[in-house]
């Protein structure tokens, strides 16, 4: 998809209620975070960072319109996640309909980690898009911070990818699970013989079979 140069918020005003725009979802990713993760990529980013892993993402137009209750249900109905993660694009710009995914999803027993390209400080403020601090309220891990291609770490140490980025631990009983790395990489082979490559430094690439 390529990005567009007409106003973002008009798209994210064509969002239904209770939809989520995506550029895309895997299961069962071991890379995005600690255990077995579903994994949403948002729609749109104002950032369009240097080097950024997801440039297909920045766009706000409609990609992929889905339910918060279908996917809630995709994400449950797979015995095998422990947790989700919401990447992108940029998370905070759909932040409501986040909010409520992560409610419900932590209502059967799973965690949320989501990554940013704002920092905690300016979620934190008064020009935060909306529907932010709840969507923080329900978080168990945040990595804030723009990617910076003159900052990356290429380590299968690091959990993040440029060195400002930072991992916030709202939920204690994760302090000591932090143990992916932001080099590391997966591939999924979906149904239809296609595949995404997900994990390194956060990227989603989808690949002909």
């Amino acid at each position: 998809m390529k990005n567009h140069k007409t106003n973002p918020y008009l798209d994210l005003l064509a969002i239904p209620p209770g939809y989520l725009n995506i550029m895309g979802y895997v299961d069962e990713s071991e890379v995005n975070g600690p255990g077995s993760r579903a994994v949403i990529w948002v729609q749109g980013c104002l950032r369009e960072c240097p080097g950024c892993f997801n440039p297909d993402s920045w766009s706000f137009e409609i990609n992929q319109l889905i339910g918060v209750e279908a996917l809630v249900h995709k994400i449950l109905s797979n015995p095998r996640n422990q947790g989700v993660t919401f990447s992108g694009g940029e998370p905070f710009w759909q932040a409501p309909a986040l909010a409520e995914l992560a409610r419900k999803v932590k209502a059967a027993g799973l965690n949320v980690l989501s990554f940013t390209g704002f920092t905690l400080e300016q979620l934190q403020s008064d020009q935060s898009p909306a529907g932010v601090q709840d969507l923080l309220a329900q978080l168990d891990l945040l990595i804030d911070g723009a990617y910076v291609q003159s900052l990356a770490i290429h380590s299968p140490e690091s959990l993040v990818s440029s060195s400002n980025q930072r991992v916030h631990v709202f939920n204690p009983a994760f302090k000591d699970r932090l143990t992916w790395a932001s080099d590391q990489m997966e591939i999924h082979i979906l149904k239809d013989g296609s595949r995404i490559v997900t994990g390194y430094q956060g990227q989603m690439m989808l690949a002909d079979s």
